[in-house]
């Protein structure tokens, strides 16, 4: 592992790291938003979801540094009472959960599809890309929204609840699946007709074996950056459905279920049930974006 670590540490994708201070700083700033949300049980001053724990007393309590704020409540509390700070914590997990498990499942997915569609070629790709051109004709939230709907509407009400992280999870995997299909169709096109899959024609290896085992490796740069650049627009996405009220339950709000509760408190002067949310989820998809923007410059060096 030591010695991993240090070829890596020395190798070119590590020294255009190390020389971007933009990706320096997006890192930093990425990996403490992680720590404090994926160990908020622990960073976390107060677990909003606990009832015992929660005093409509100190509802509407002000930040810290200004008058009428609590040292208990850092960035102040929301109208139930709930320090703002541990919510944020809590909401950012949920948002960052929906988006990650979002992306895995649309590279698995759209990514055989591109690879099929690219390999095989005739009426297949033409199929999967015109699917796909329909598909990209209209914005990815309406995408979202009809099958959230449709899915709602074909189950009983009273397991929307149970259902809703799965459902918001498939949704926002199938409304961006035609741009790794597309990316990956277009790389599969070049890699095909190399000297090494011809190779491993003419020695009578499976189609199946010289997609997965010879093309697939190199056409995973693209579908990393995407997949970079898709995170950022997932977790958007997923606050945008939740702050419609159509995401993630009451019970356990992300981002922009937060956002959406202090929207009806923006305009009678408790701003920070609204802002700091808004603020957290800037903070996210910005570091995020930028490495992917980082990355996509350091695996391309026609860019540089």
């Amino acid at each position: 592992m030591k010695d991993l670590l240090h070829r890596w540490w020395d190798s070119d994708l590590a020294y255009a790291w190390r020389s971007s201070g933009m990706a320096v700083s997006a890192t930093i700033m990425l990996v403490l938003l992680l720590i404090g949300s994926l160990g908020a049980d622990w960073v976390a001053p107060h677990n909003p979801f606990d009832l015992a724990s929660i005093n409509l007393i100190d509802a509407l309590t002000p930040p810290i540094w200004m008058d009428g704020g609590n040292p208990m409540y850092l960035l102040g509390t929301d109208s139930q009472g709930r320090d703002l700070y541990s919510s944020l914590l809590y909401g950012m997990r949920v948002s960052l959960f929906i988006g990650l498990a979002s992306v895995a499942l649309s590279m698995l997915i759209d990514v055989v599809l591109g690879l099929v569609s690219g390999y095989a070629g005739g009426r297949i790709d033409a199929i999967i890309m015109r699917i796909a051109d329909v598909q990209l004709s209209f914005p990815a939230i309406l995408i979202a929204l009809l099958i959230d709907g449709v899915v709602r509407a074909a189950v009983p009400s009273d397991m929307h609840e149970n259902i809703a992280f799965p459902v918001l999870v498939g949704a926002i995997a199938l409304a961006g699946w035609p741009q790794y299909a597309r990316t990956v169709r277009g790389s599969t096109l070049v890699e095909k007709n190399r000297e090494y899959v011809q190779a491993a024609k003419v020695t009578g290896v499976s189609s199946t074996a010289i997609l997965f085992q010879h093309v697939l490796p190199n056409v995973l740069g693209p579908v990393l950056v995407l997949a970079t650049v898709h995170l950022a627009t997932a977790i958007i996405t997923e606050a945008t459905l939740s702050f419609l009220g159509v995401g993630v339950p009451p019970t356990a709000p992300s981002l922009g279920t937060l956002i959406r509760i202090g929207n009806d408190f923006l305009f009678s002067g408790e701003w920070w049930i609204t802002i700091f949310p808004g603020v957290a989820l800037v903070l996210l998809v910005l570091s995020v974006n930028l490495l992917g923007d980082w990355l996509r410059d350091a695996l391309n060096p026609r860019l540089n």
